[in-house]
C-alpha cells in the first residue's frame, strides 16, 4: 500500500461496514480473535498525531467506547467528521486514558472528528436521557457503550467553527477589526453549566474512589490528625471566600469594576484581555503583541489592534463598543510583561455605542499584592465572553502543593514524573518558590482563566486591583495541556515603571493625568513623586 497514513480506513471486526479504528488505536486494546481490514481512500480521513512522546499504557487503563455516524439531537446537518468517507460505517471506535483525559480531547486527538466541532455532549445509544459531557474525564461509564453526538441549539442555529481546511484561509487584514473581535471561544465551564453538581460528599468518593493512591500520600505528609485538621481549616477558608462573593453588594463591586475590562485582538494573530487604567488608555500583556512591535514601540504596518466592550452576552451584538488602538504604544515593557496603548476616541464608524461609551479607570483602585485570602479575575478566556472567576491566593509556602498534587496520581511511573517536573523547571517555575529570587514578584492561584485572559485584572477581596493576570506553568502536548498553577504581575510594579517611564522621557503632561487619576490612591503617593512643574523648576535651576 502506497497511500499515506492519513488516508487509510481500518476496520475492525467481520462485521460488514460496522467499526472503524484510527491508525494510532493500541494494538492491546484488539482482542486475539480480532480481525482488520485496511483500505485507502482518495480523501484525508484523519489527521495524522505526532506520536513521538505518546506513552502506551496497559490494556486495563484505557477506556473505549464508539460514536456513532448518525448524528444526535442538533447535529444531522452538521460536518462533524474530517471525512465524508466515515459515514459508510456504522461506528467510530475511539479511546481514552481512564481518568486522564476527557471526551472532548479524545475526539480532537482521534483525528477523525472536526477540529471546530466545539460544545457537544455524548448521548447514549441505550439510554438516551444519559448524556455524557465534553468536559467529562472518560471513566468506566463509557467502556464499551456506543453514543450519538449532539449540539446545543445555539450550535445547531449557527454554525460550527470555520474549518480552515474547508477552503483557503482568509489573509491577515482582510477581515474588520469588528468580526475579529466578535470571534467566539469555547467556555470552560459552558458544560458545567448544563448539569446539576453532585453533592459534595458524592464527589469526594468519586475522588477517592479514582485517585486511592493520592488520599494515602496526602494523608502521610501529616502526622496524627493534622491532616483532617488542615483538609477542614481549607475547606473553612474556601467556604468563606465562596460566602463573600456570594454576597450580592460584592456582585454588584465586581460587576462595576468589571465594566472598565475588555477583549483584545491582535489583528489575526492572537487575542487576549485588557482593562481601562484611566481616561483612553488600557493596559493588557506585552506577550500578546509579541513580534508585532517595531524597533520605535509602534505596531507594524498591517496590524490592527481592536478592544471589544461589553462583550457580555453575544446578544443583542449592538451593545458592543469596539474601538481600534493607536499604533504607536505609549509604554511597553517585555520584562515586566505589559503594554499600554490610547484607544482612538471615535472608535469604529459601525460602532454606534463607541460616541456615548464611558467607563472608569482602574488606577485608581491599585493596590498591593495580598499574601494570602481572596482573589477575583475578570476576563475573556477563550476569546468569548466576559467571565468572572472568584478564587483564592496561593501563599509563597504553599507554591509547591498544587505541583505534588499533579504528581501524586503519577508516583508509579517515574518517567512521567521526572518529565513533568523537568518540564515545569524548564518554564522557570523554581523561581517563584520561597526562596528563590521571584517569590516576591508575582501573585499566584488557580483559575480556569486560560488563553485569551492574558491581560486580565486580579482583585483582591476588598476590590483593589492587585495583579495583571499573565500567564501560568503548565505540562502536556499540543491540546492537552494541565494547568498547575497561575500568576499575576503586581500592578504597583507595572505602575512604578510607567511612571518611571514618563519621567525619563519628560512626559510630563501625561504624568500630571496620572498623578491627578491617582492622588487619592495611598498608594501610589510614593510612586509619583514630584509635581511635574516642580521636576520643570528643579532642571531650570540647574
Amino acid at each position: 500500500m502506497t497511500s499515506p497514513d492519513a488516508n487509510i480506513i481500518i476496520q475492525l471486526g467481520r462485521e460488514d461496514k460496522d467499526i472503524i479504528v484510527p491508525s494510532h488505536f493500541p494494538c492491546c486494546c484488539i482482542g486475539d480473535s480480532e480481525s482488520l481490514t485496511i483500505s485507502c481512500k482518495s480523501e484525508m480521513i484523519e489527521k495524522t498525531q505526532n506520536q513521538k512522546h505518546r506513552i502506551l499504557y496497559p490494556k486495563e487503563k484505557y477506556i473505549v467506547f464508539y460514536v456513532d455516524t448518525v448524528r444526535g439531537l442538533n447535529a444531522k446537518t452538521k460536518e462533524i467528521f474530517q471525512s465524508n468517507a466515515v459515514k459508510q460505517y456504522k461506528r467510530l471506535c475511539v479511546y481514552g486514558e481512564n481518568g486522564m483525559t476527557t471526551v472532548a480531547e479524545v475526539l480532537r486527538r482521534d483525528g477523525r472528528f472536526s477540529s471546530y466541532l466545539g460544545d457537544f455532549t455524548l448521548s447514549d445509544n441505550e439510554n438516551r436521557d444519559s448524556l455524557t459531557l465534553c468536559t467529562q474525564k472518560v471513566n468506566d461509564s463509557l467502556h464499551q457503550k456506543t453514543f450519538k453526538i449532539q449540539l446545543d441549539k445555539r450550535q445547531s442555529d449557527g454554525h460550527l467553527l470555520e474549518n480552515p481546511s474547508n477552503g483557503a484561509q482568509r489573509k491577515c487584514g482582510e477581515r474588520s477589526a469588528a468580526e475579529i473581535a466578535q470571534q467566539r471561544g469555547t467556555s470552560v465551564k459552558t458544560a458545567m453549566e448544563k448539569t446539576d453538581s453532585q453533592s459534595d460528599t458524592e464527589i469526594y468518593e468519586l475522588l477517592c474512589q479514582q485517585f486511592p493512591d493520592l488520599r494515602k500520600w496526602m494523608e502521610s505528609r501529616f502526622e496524627g490528625d493534622s491532616y483532617q485538621k488542615e483538609l477542614e481549616l481549607r475547606q473553612q477558608n474556601f467556604g468563606k471566600i465562596q460566602q463573600s462573593y456570594n454576597e450580592v453588594h460584592r456582585i454588584r463591586k465586581m460587576l462595576k469594576l468589571g465594566e472598565s475590562v475588555c477583549k483584545i485582538t491582535v489583528g489575526d494573530f492572537s487575542e487576549g484581555t485588557g482593562f481601562v487604567l484611566f481616561d483612553r488608555f488600557i493596559l493588557s500583556n506585552a506577550h500578546l503583541f509579541k513580534e508585532h512591535v517595531d524597533e520605535q514601540k509602534a505596531l507594524e504596518d498591517g496590524i490592527e489592534v481592536c478592544a471589544l466592550f461589553n462583550y457580555e452576552d453575544p446578544q443583542p451584538k449592538t451593545k458592543f463598543c469596539y474601538f481600534t488602538a493607536k499604533k504607536r504604544f505609549v509604554d511597553i515593557d517585555h520584562k515586566l510583561d505589559y503594554a499600554i496603548l490610547e484607544l482612538n476616541p471615535e472608535g469604529l464608524k459601525s460602532n454606534q455605542q463607541a460616541a456615548k461609551f464611558n467607563v472608569p479607570g482602574l488606577l485608581g483602585k491599585v493596590g498591593p499584592l495580598p499574601e494570602n485570602g481572596e482573589a477575583c479575575i475578570i476576563g475573556h478566556p477563550a476569546g468569548g465572553v466576559k467571565k468572572m472567576d472568584p478564587t483564592f491566593v496561593i501563599e509563597k509556602k504553599n507554591r509547591k502543593q498544587p505541583i505534588d498534587s499533579h504528581l501524586a496520581p503519577l508516583k508509579d511511573n517515574i518517567f512521567m514524573v521526572l518529565s513533568i517536573q523537568q518540564t515545569l523547571k524548564n518554564q522557570g517555575i523554581d523561581n517563584i518558590m520561597i526562596g528563590n529570587k521571584a517569590e516576591n514578584d508575582v501573585i499566584t492561584y488557580n483559575t480556569f482563566m486560560y488563553h485569551g485572559a492574558s491581560g486580565s485584572p486580579v482583585f483582591d477581596g476588598l476590590g483593589r486591583v492587585v495583579g495583571l493576570h499573565t500567564a501560568g506553568y503548565t505540562y502536556g502536548f499540543q491540546n492537552h495541556k494541565k494547568h498547575v498553577i497561575e500568576y499575576a504581575i503586581p500592578l504597583l510594579a507595572i505602575v512604578e515603571s510607567f511612571v518611571g517611564n514618563l519621567k525619563e522621557n519628560r512626559n510630563n503632561e501625561l504624568l500630571k493625568r496620572v498623578r491627578e487619576v491617582a492622588k487619592a490612591n495611598q498608594w501610589l503617593k510614593p510612586l509619583l513623586g514630584a509635581e511635574p512643574a516642580d521636576v520643570e523648576e528643579a532642571m531650570d535651576l540647574d
